[in-house]
């Protein structure tokens, strides 16, 4: 794959970032190791080509392979198992006849593979016939039916899933402290094999926290295991003819793995029914759990003394202040009414000024006014009257007071009407006697 081109304008003065300088250079001693010096140096030890050197390990790793160590997988071989008919594999202790029933599940393909290696080597019937034995070959098709087993994830999958010798026993109830723990979490631990989910929480110690513990529980009481029972079903026949009892043996294997399945099912939640009943840490929960219930129940109660006795209060307070509002509000309202009066009586007042004014200048004719000038003056007092408010008409009346020369009074109604028009409270033509 071609690495992309980099774009037309880009400069290494311009978009170069320099991220640290380069240490300083340091002397160092280097000794040579690793597989390939270790070879190197036997062959020239020993004066070998790579070929001479490749012959020689090879027969000694050939060697390692036939000399297993006895101690790793190896157990004494019980006289009914070299006796058990070849037929009867079913009910054969797969682990037990290759030597590893210390591990059991545990086993790795590895370890399996080496216990089916020492034991062929051993039951061959070859060897025996070598040896001048005339066993039959019972035990040796044992031991190839436990391999076929075990090296099959899926087929060592069903037989894991009954194989009682891996199971532990649940402790007693008479066990309690560190015992009780120390047996329960062995038992689990045993279980675990089979859950779906990983990890799988511990049974933990008597000092495992309440979140460990719930944990625990929650995680158990859900447990979803893998377990099947496939390996104790009754054989399908395979004639091809009698297609009817073939189902029927199916029907019969399937209700009775369900039924197996909901009985250990049943198993495990009354374990767990045991396990929590005897838990002294789900004690101590509970107990703190009631104290600090009953704690919050004593606070909430003399929270709500408190909050009854604090209504009161503020009820009380709330009726004084309510008391000291409505005198209060009683005086500002005989006030502002007193005020609203004065007001009122301000602007008649000043109303008054204002047609006082020009009747004073009367009603701006030269001679005795008719009575249509009268009330054209007077219609147009009342239009300004109308557009300005209290304190306007304050201010309007105190420039009129004291005026007694018609031209003085008509200039002061002119501003105001000019006032107004520029406004946009009038129009113009509007109070044209005034103007």
């Amino acid at each position: 794959m071609a690495l992309p081109l980099l774009p037309a304008d880009w400069s290494a003065d311009k978009d170069f970032k320099r991220l640290n300088a380069l240490s300083s250079a340091s002397e160092r001693t280097i000794e040579p190791v690793g597989p390939h010096f270790l070879a190197h140096a036997r062959r020239a030890r020993h004066k070998r080509t790579f070929s001479e050197d490749d012959r020689i390990q090879a027969q000694e790793k050939a060697r390692k392979t036939e000399d297993v160590d006895d101690g790793e997988i190896s157990e004494p071989e019980d006289p009914m198992d070299l006796q058990r008919e070849a037929k009867d594999w079913k009910t054969q202790d797969h682990y037990k006849i290759l030597g590893l029933s210390k591990y059991r599940w545990k086993a790795s393909e590895d370890q399996i593979k080496k216990a089916h290696r020492k034991k062929v080597l051993k039951h061959h019937p070859d060897k025996k016939a070598a040896q001048g034995s005339t066993e039959d070959d019972q035990f040796f098709k044992c031991i190839q039916k436990a391999t076929e087993v075990l090296l099959d994830p899926v087929k060592r999958r069903q037989y894991d899933s009954v194989d009682e010798e891996a199971d532990v026993d649940p402790p007693t109830k008479k066990l309690t402290g560190k015992d009780f723990y120390k047996a329960w979490s062995k038992f689990f631990k045993a279980e675990a094999r089979f859950s779906k989910e990983h990890p799988v929480p511990t049974f933990g110690d008597e000092n495992a926290s309440k979140e460990h513990v719930e944990d625990f529980y929650n995680f158990w009481y859900n447990f979803d295991s893998w377990r099947t029972f496939e390996y104790l079903d009754e054989d399908v026949p395979d004639d091809n003819e009698n297609r009817d009892q073939k189902r029927h043996v199916e029907r019969k294997n399937a209700n009775a793995r369900k039924k197996k399945k909901a009985e250990d099912n049943m198993r495990l939640r009354k374990l767990l029914d045991d396990a929590s009943a005897g838990d002294e840490r789900i004690k101590r929960f509970r107990q703190e759990a009631n104290a600090a219930k009953n704690k919050k129940k004593a606070d909430r109660e003399a929270a709500e003394k408190k909050a009854i006795e604090d209504a009161k209060a503020k009820k009380e307070a709330e009726e004084k202040a309510k008391a000291e509002a409505e005198e209060k509000a009683k005086a500002e309202r005989e006030s502002s009414k007193k005020a609203k009066e004065a007001a009122k009586n301000a602007v008649k007042k000043n109303k008054r000024v204002l047609k006082g004014s020009v009747k004073d200048a009367n009603y701006f004719a030269e001679g005795d006014a008719s009575a249509a000038q009268v009330d054209a003056v007077l219609n147009d007092v009342d239009l300004v009257q109308g557009k300005i408010d209290p304190d306007e008409i304050a201010a309007l009346a105190n420039k009129l007071n004291g005026l007694k020369v018609s031209g003085e009074i008509k200039s002061v109604w002119s501003d105001e009407v000019k006032r107004l028009v520029e406004a946009g409270k009038l129009k113009e033509g509007d109070a044209k006697t005034l103007a």
